[in-house]
């Protein structure tokens, strides 16, 4: 099946992303039950009120080896506090009604579930996609054709030191659009990034029909203008939206606010 393959959660991820006016569509991220389920309901409302196209949900999971400390933190903590795969679900179909929901987790929660009961339960809850990390090229097969039954858009990731042959094989396969790691290393903020923005984002693009998503390390306005220029067609924001959750005694009005200016900066 190609990449212009479309199944609802695909579709509903490319009419957000061509909808998006001539900017880059902003997509922050936040931790499913972090600090509680219901305040984390509350942030993603708040992405949805500053501006936000899409959500990135994130499932907390144990050995989360792609996240960095600030996300790493949430997830403990989401964990601790009893947050489970159908506690996400239920974030993710309140959230859904408002835009569209890209699960992001771990290959072991999917196949703990195995990935068909997984992906039928994630689209029936309204999500429209499904991001893992730790799911390698030759072995996403069986989730990919689970997903598409389901109607999920399984998106993959590609980073700059990924091969040409491979990034090429990974974009004709993507679904929804392809999440485009800016740097090596884990999630987080950074100070300097901007100048490889271009060339990361016009090598994934010579290699896929969806859009590109950059993220990692992203935390600024003027972090995402440059992401934006550099050609992006989306723009993902996680830690510092969920440092400032942490750090914020009325989470979800502070992320609304920073959301916000994210967005400005992408008009």
């Amino acid at each position: 099946m190609s990449s212009t393959a479309t199944n609802a959660g695909a579709a509903r991820i490319a009419a957000a992303f061509a909808d998006r006016a001539g900017r880059a569509a902003l997509m922050p991220y936040l931790m499913a039950g972090f600090p509680d389920l219901p305040t984390s309901q509350a942030i993603g409302a708040g992405y949805a009120d500053g501006g936000a196209y899409l959500v990135e949900l994130g499932l907390p999971f144990s050995d989360p080896l792609a996240d960095g400390p600030v996300i790493q933190m949430a997830g403990a903590q989401a964990l601790r506090a009893g947050t489970t795969v159908d506690g996400v679900l239920e974030v993710a179909q309140a959230l859904s009604a408002r835009l569209p929901v890209v699960l992001m987790g771990y290959v072991n929660l999917v196949l703990a579930r195995g990935p068909e009961r997984f992906a039928a339960a994630a689209a029936a809850a309204g999500a429209s996609g499904l991001i893992l990390p730790d799911l390698p090229f030759e072995e996403a097969p069986s989730v990919l054709q689970a997903c598409d039954d389901a109607g999920l858009a399984l998106v993959p990731l590609v980073a700059p030191t990924t091969p040409e042959d491979r990034l090429a094989m990974i974009g004709a396969r993507a679904r929804g659009f392809v999440y485009t790691v800016s740097l090596t290393g884990t999630t987080g903020e950074r100070t300097v990034l901007a100048d490889a923005f271009a060339a990361v984002v016009a090598r994934t693009r010579a290699h896929t029909s969806v859009p590109v998503a950059l993220g990692f390390g992203i935390s600024t306005p003027e972090q995402a203008a440059a992401a934006a220029a550099g050609g992006a067609d989306g723009v993902i924001v996680g830690s510092r939206l969920v440092r400032a959750a942490a750090e914020a005694d009325r989470p979800a009005a502070a992320v609304r606010d920073l959301v916000a200016g994210l967005a400005a900066a992408l008009r």
